[in-house]
């Protein structure tokens, strides 16, 4: 898939997710054969710019190319002047954030609920379009609401505007994240626009990456909170989509060693104190399907220390992968 200077090596997409995309994810996905990975949302009000929260969502150091950024907002002036600062610091594509359906974000009339007001959108779309000589992209749900699914107008103003590429979460903003995702819309959207399309919503695994693409015939994938403690799940995706056999389950000595440079990760960009507490997450997904997995991490979840933290977690793999293969999947 060519996206302005930059062929993608396939069709696999991470979403943006606030509090989870860093840079350490991004990274991790990417390896594991993601061929883009947005950043978190970008706030464009100025006064945000210089905060430590907005200077980390912006932190790019030694990611692979393409660097893919997410702004949100509601001013086309604001938004161009956001993208443009953007560029200046080594965004190499322009993600504009219409899909967000949280009410910090809709109650400023930014992310999702954009999609009320298509004038609006029309002129915020040509405004960043207009305003840098990278590839724009946009991230959309179906519409405001079930009654009212517009994302078909929404895709086609998008492409009179310049966007390269158009995202389509399958729920609309008054869903939520309720219910199952539905994909006759973004079927639509596919068939009144010529920019390449990519399906997001309820899809965790290679088979139903299938389903979803041969239902609304998309370009590729987004994938989101399937991924959370999967970075891997790329791997599998890949390898699924390419036909060949299912990727080599991994070993636990593999995970651990994964979840580690994860959370090393998460220390070094936010700092040892911060670092823990953002990393607790994390590792509750990691291991929320494995023994033990549950009474572990209410234990992690009271340490303080980086180095406890991280000791913790490679005690309890290594205990994992000491014990019996049938006992370990009891």
């Amino acid at each position: 898939m060519q996206l302005g200077a930059h062929t993608l090596r396939n069709g696999l997409f991470v979403a943006p997710m606030a509090g989870v995309t860093d840079r350490p994810f991004r990274a991790l996905c990417r390896r594991f054969g993601a061929a883009l990975a947005v950043s978190e949302m970008v706030s464009v009000r100025p006064e945000l710019r210089a905060t430590r929260k907005s200077r980390l969502r912006r932190e790019h150091a030694g990611e692979p190319a393409p660097v893919a950024v997410q702004i949100a907002g509601a001013d086309p002036a604001m938004m161009a002047e956001a993208a443009r600062a953007n560029v200046a610091e080594g965004a190499q594509i322009i993600d504009i954030n219409m899909g967000c359906p949280a009410k910090k974000v809709c109650n400023v009339a930014a992310g999702s609920a954009l999609l009320e007001d298509e004038p609006l959108v029309a002129r915020i779309l040509d405004a960043v379009a207009r305003a840098v000589d990278v590839p724009v992209t946009l991230k959309i749900r179906t519409g405001p609401s079930p009654a009212r699914r517009n994302a078909a107008r929404i895709a086609r103003i998008a492409e009179q505007a310049g966007v390269r590429l158009l995202a389509v979460h399958g729920r609309t903003r008054a869903c939520l994240f309720r219910g199952s995702a539905e994909y006759d819309t973004i079927a639509e959207v596919k068939s009144r626009v010529r920019i390449p399309v990519i399906a997001n919503g309820d899809i965790g695994s290679a088979a139903g990456a299938r389903s979803v693409l041969a239902r609304t015939g998309a370009d590729g994938v987004m994938i989101g909170r399937a991924a959370h403690g999967r970075p891997w799940l790329f791997r599998e995706l890949a390898q699924g989509l390419a036909g060949g056999a299912p990727a080599r389950p991994l070993s636990i000595a593999e995970m651990r060693d994964i979840v580690l440079e994860h959370l090393e990760g998460l220390h070094a960009l936010y700092g040892a104190e911060q670092g823990v507490r953002v990393a607790r997450k994390h590792i509750g997904w990691y291991l929320r399907e494995l023994p033990g997995g549950e009474a572990f991490r209410r234990e992690a979840n009271r340490l303080e220390c980086a180095a406890a933290q991280l000791a913790a977690v490679r005690q309890f793999y290594d205990r994992l992968e000491q014990e019996p293969a049938g006992r370990r999947a009891a």
